[in-house]
């Protein structure tokens, strides 16, 4: 007769929502929940406008959120500036801006591989339903919770960053689920988690009054050449973009940055400060 074991239980969010009611501040250091009573609480951020909804939630490791969902009157905003800028996100290179500025990848998860599979070969080695498989599970859950923040972070600082400084961004209008097929692939684009960082601009930038522009001629915009529109057939491992018709030759993410811009702007931005545009052959 086959040995039953431990019955599995579907993972669930340990959280618990109050719609409009049900919840108030008696402090900055103190609020009062229903049925639950007087919570401490460490104050992020005073919420502003109207509090709709709070919703109480647990991570892995035990720590304990208090999320306030606030409705703000709506404001017109100006933009500080009038810059425009392509942005091409990539493995290599994080971003490249058309300007020709690069922003390195980080690579948070690739860098803490070693220790994380530590920690996974010594979680299985424990017994199931023991205190010490319990603590390894955590040490682990820990691990992975200090790889999301170091992401999260680097990720608003980025977006903050650009968001603030251009009026209007381009970028690309990007299929991450079928990328993530590419095996070999899979788990740098987890790790550079671009989907996250073009949302995080999207926001950003309509909260500061500006836009962030997705290309909707994203397939191909690494094989046009950015001056003459010529395509070149070019493989992933060729990183250098050289046009036969134009002789323009420079990075293959910053020609694709620059026709990111070019396609949603509708103008010619592949003149100024584009490393290579002015080189010819000898």
């Amino acid at each position: 007769m086959h040995k039953k074991g431990f019955p599995r239980f579907k993972s669930r969010v340990n959280s618990i929502t109050f719609p409009q009611s049900g919840f108030k501040f008696i402090s900055n250091k103190l609020f009062s929940c229903s049925k639950i009573g007087n919570i401490p609480v460490i104050l992020h951020r005073v919420p502003k406008g109207k509090i709709k909804t709070l919703t109480i939630k647990e991570n892995k490791i035990g720590q304990w959120f208090a999320i306030f969902a606030c409705e703000l009157p709506d404001a017109a905003v100006e933009h500080p500036s009038s810059d425009k800028v392509g942005i091409d996100v990539g493995l290599e290179n994080f971003a490249t801006l058309s300007n020709g500025e690069i922003v390195a990848n980080p690579r948070y998860l690739l860098k803490t591989e070693k220790r994380l599979k530590l920690l996974q070969r010594g979680l299985s080695r424990k017994v199931k339903g023991s205190a010490n498989r319990r603590k390894a599970k955590f040490r682990l859950a820990k691990q992975y919770l200090r790889v999301a923040n170091q992401r999260s972070d680097f990720l608003h600082k980025l977006s903050r960053k650009l968001a603030s400084r251009y009026n209007t961004i381009a970028v690309e209008d990007l299929n991450v689920k079928s990328m993530l097929q590419t095996h070999w692939l899979a788990k740098g684009i987890t790790d550079a988690s671009w989907n996250s960082f073009i949302n995080m601009l999207s926001y950003k930038e309509v909260a500061l009054g500006g836009q962030c522009l997705k290309n909707p001629r994203t397939r191909g915009s690494t094989h046009r050449c950015s001056r003459c529109g010529q395509w070149v057939d070019m493989p992933l491992s060729e990183r250098k973009f050289s046009c036969p018709k134009c002789f323009n030759v420079l990075h293959r993410d910053l020609n694709a940055s620059i026709n990111h811009l070019n396609d949603t702007v509708g103008t010619d931005c592949s003149k100024p400060n584009a490393c290579g545009h002015n080189v010819r052959p000898s």
